[in-house]
């Protein structure tokens, strides 16, 4: 029996795969709710897109930091996107010049919205939410592999 891919570096790869394809098709979603926005009820609003940006930073949180908790992933994540929304009240020329560009606009928005804070509470719930509801040994799961010595032999 090969338990070479069940070592924690193993699990930390799968776990950070997973998150980086989690991120990807986020995006693609985040994407595709700005791009057509009629396919969405329309008193959300943009808020969607707001969503999935958190929900895309709590992946990116979990792709670096594989073996925290959730909580901490979710932590890191909300921070993440307050401090961002917040940095909208910096009207730094070369700033405000970046936030115009399509990738400005996509990493930092434009404009400070309160909304947009609970519309970032949302995609981090939901990012806590697939990373709990996940199956007990699931790639995004926070929890160290287990150790040799926890696992019976089946050598006898």
């Amino acid at each position: 029996m090969n338990h070479a891919l069940d070592t924690p570096e193993a699990n930390d790869a799968r776990r950070r795969v997973a998150a980086l394809a989690a991120m990807a098709i986020t995006i693609a979603l985040g994407l595709a709710s700005r791009h057509w926005p009629a396919a969405l009820p329309g008193a959300w609003g943009k808020y969607p897109g707001d969503a999935l940006w958190a929900l895309t930073v709590f992946f990116g949180w979990r792709a670096l930091r594989p073996r925290a908790r959730t909580r901490d992933v979710a932590l890191l994540a909300l921070a993440t996107s307050v401090a961002v929304e917040c940095a909208k009240l910096w009207q730094a020329p070369w700033l405000v010049d970046f936030r115009y560009t399509t990738i400005g606009h996509l990493l930092l928005g434009h404009v400070f919205s309160w909304q947009n804070l609970v519309a970032y509470a949302f995609g981090v719930v939901g990012g806590v939410a697939l990373d709990r509801l996940l199956p007990e040994r699931a790639i995004l799961r926070s929890r160290p592999a287990p150790t040799q010595a926890a696992r019976p032999s089946s050598e006898h």
